[in-house]
């Protein structure tokens, strides 16, 4: 039996084609496996702020009942928080959205006047950290299901058995800022990219408070994470709207930082949560793409820095934010060239 040469090819190409699509189902599965794995870690993460959050609550209920509280409504609402932490702590996966919004809604109604500054500082970070890690799960879980539902990944079955993930929303404290006891006007989340050039000279950008404009400060690049947009997706705008430079997503590295500040600027006080991530570039001349016209007035110069160049602007009166980069600047140099998951943790 012999086979013609157009059968040869033929079959030579089926088999290509079976190769090629084991080779994608091999890929994917194991992505999608990856995947799991970072909504599983980012639920267990956010199941911990939370369970800390109803300690601090637990401790604020407590706080406001006092030995005998001398007003009944504060005491039931005492009363009612401490029951609501409880109920928290112990509810199934399929409450918990509920309760926790419920506790959150009690809390909003807490007045921090009456605490004690530790507790107050306490309270503060116990909802910034659920605040983070809320987002981060929903990210995590928007990953997943992206892949999950394509229509090939669902034939062949490559999701295996794993449930579907879900998002937790849960309603955020945007009025008074409980570290400082004042009326915050903007809360937002930052993005923001510790651009790398071959010389591990990271870009600043020089700039200053429109109503302060004799005091220089320099930043990285970055900016506020816009609605329905992640972490990684407003960083890679930023930086091609502050550069010019478009970079492909997965280039980026990390989170690496989280620095939670609140600060005047442009006559109104912001708390900003910002998550820092890493990026390594070809050294270019900074050319922006789309400044706002308030950018345009307030970003002044820019300059590639060694940890020796920032530690001269600070000597010389101009403040580089994030505190102490020049000592961090290694740390992203490093984590600029791996490409494993890195955990974020706080800067100041």
């Amino acid at each position: 039996m012999t086979f013609s040469a157009t059968t040869v090819l033929v079959l030579g190409l089926i088999a290509l084609l079976v190769l090629a699509l084991g080779v994608w189902a091999y890929s994917t599965a194991n992505r999608l496996d990856r995947l799991h794995v970072r909504s599983d870690q980012s639920w267990q993460a956010l199941d911990a702020a939370l369970a800390r959050r109803a300690v601090v609550a637990r401790a604020v209920a407590m706080s406001e009942a006092g030995p005998v509280s001398a007003d009944p409504r504060r005491a039931e609402r005492a009363s009612q928080l401490a029951t609501l932490a409880d109920r928290a702590e112990r509810a199934d996966r399929g409450d918990r959205e509920t309760i926790e919004n419920q506790l959150s809604a009690a809390l909003s109604l807490v007045d921090i006047d009456h605490l004690r500054p530790q507790l107050v500082a306490e309270l503060a970070d116990a909802e910034a950290r659920v605040l983070i890690a809320r987002r981060f799960h929903n990210d995590a879980v928007r990953d997943t299901l992206a892949l999950r539902t394509r229509r090939p990944v669902r034939i062949l079955h490559l999701g295996g058995t794993a449930p579907l993930p879900h998002y937790f929303e849960i309603t955020e404290r945007a009025t008074p800022a409980a570290a400082t006891g004042l009326v915050v006007h903007t809360t937002r989340t930052t993005a923001r990219v510790v651009l790398l050039d071959e010389q591990n000279r990271v870009l600043l950008l020089r700039g200053h408070d429109p109503m302060i404009p004799e005091v220089a400060f320099w930043f990285t690049v970055g900016g506020g994470v816009e609605p329905g947009e992640s972490l990684r997706d407003a960083a890679v705008r930023e930086v091609y709207e502050e550069t010019g430079q478009r970079v492909d997503p997965a280039a980026l590295r990390g989170p690496l930082w989280r620095r939670v500040a609140v600060f005047p600027f442009n006559g109104e006080l912001i708390r900003s949560e910002e998550l820092f991530f890493t990026l390594r570039s070809p050294g270019f001349e900074w050319r922006p793409a789309d400044l706002t016209a308030l950018e345009r007035r307030t970003i002044t110069d820019h300059r590639w820095c060694t940890a020796e160049d920032i530690r001269a602007l600070d000597a010389a009166g101009e403040a580089v934010y994030p505190y102490h980069l020049d000592e961090l600047l290694a740390e992203a140099v490093s984590a600029a060239e791996d490409d494993t998951q890195h955990v974020v943790r706080s800067i100041r």
